[in-house]
């Protein structure tokens, strides 16, 4: 069962959900009435996932930083 954008998914629960909403679309499993909302799904799914990506990026290149020395 797909959690609501308010609960929290892990990454990986993330790209799980949309690759089962891709495959459902891939597979045309999908009526019309659905596929704006799923679609919408995904792309919230999606840009949640980018953010973490980035936010962890982020993270590891402050924590390769040598002590003393400014991100650039």
């Amino acid at each position: 069962m797909a959690k609501t954008s308010s609960q929290k998914l892990s990454y990986t629960e993330a790209i799980e959900e949309v690759e089962r909403i891709l495959a459902k679309m891939d597979s045309r499993q999908m009526d019309v009435d659905a596929l704006a909302a799923e679609g919408k799904r995904a792309a919230e799914l999606i840009a949640q996932c980018k953010k973490r990506l980035y936010k962890a990026e982020k993270d590891v290149a402050a924590a390769l930083q040598p002590e003393g020395e400014e991100q650039a």
